[in-house]
């Protein structure tokens, strides 16, 4: 039995998810490292080495999500700390860039399917994994939650003409945190009266497999807001949505 701090990370094979949870077992966590994969999962586990352990997670598999649940449980009894990391940002890209790709996402001509399949796992599976992780959390002395977004899901920010990515919000990604965002507020909702904390996070345009490595910032930079508000005490703030400067994003 663990006497360290317990966490689940989604999504943690790979980019800004495999970050996080290195540093968070370098911070003295024990981190389950959620990977759709176990393979993959256990090649992440390793890397980080002692204090990771692998799980097979799929975020859209009802079956996967309570038997990473029943797992959990049954090692260690109770989780302190959920990342919802796994995020999918396209199905039909390809090979093209992000701006070969734009037209393609527009609202008019953006494919239902791949809505669907994004929204999957953005949107629904992070409430499935909510859902399946709270009894757990309810069990722990100093539980937080935090969410995985970004600022291309601010509605505020979007509206604004004057938005660098004003023109690039549509139906498939944008939205999809767009959602999450608003399912993010009604788990704050329901949690504001009991000690569980909860956090909304947008990391930097970080160089990952989810933008085809376009982004400009790298692993590190872009997991640190993360990072922070994961290790933050029981004392630190609830119901937050900063980006990775540490500042604050409107919703």
């Amino acid at each position: 039995m663990s006497t360290s701090r317990i966490a689940l990370v989604t999504g943690a094979n790979q980019g800004v998810g495999l970050q996080v949870a290195k540093e968070l077992v370098a911070n003295g966590l024990t981190v389950y490292v959620g990977s759709r994969n176990l393979q993959r999962g256990e090649a992440a586990a390793a890397e980080i080495g002692a204090g990771a352990i692998a799980l097979q997670l799929d975020v859209t598999d009802a079956a996967s999500i309570a038997a990473a649940a029943e797992r959990i449980s049954s090692d260690v009894g109770h989780l302190d700390l959920l990342v919802n990391n796994a995020a999918l940002s396209n199905t039909q890209k390809g090979d093209r860039s992000m701006a070969e790709y734009a037209p393609l996402s527009r609202a008019s001509t953006a494919s239902l399917d791949e809505i669907r399949e994004v929204w999957e796992v953005n949107v629904f599976g992070v409430l499935a994994v909510y859902q399946a992780m709270l009894p757990l959390l309810r069990l722990s002395t100093d539980a937080r939650i935090v969410n995985v977004s970004s600022g291309v899901g601010s509605l505020s920010t979007n509206a604004d003409p004057a938005y660098a990515y004003h023109a690039m919000f549509g139906p498939v990604y944008p939205a999809s945190k767009a959602a999450l965002n608003a399912i993010t507020l009604a788990i704050m909702v329901e949690l504001e009266s009991t000690d569980i904390k909860v956090n909304l996070v947008s990391p930097a345009f970080t160089k990952t497999n989810l933008n085809g490595f376009e982004g400009t910032e790298s692993i590190e930079d872009g997991s640190r807001e993360v990072v922070r508000v994961a290790l933050l005490g029981p004392d630190g703030p609830t119901g937050t949505f900063t980006r990775w400067e540490n500042t604050t994003i409107p919703w």
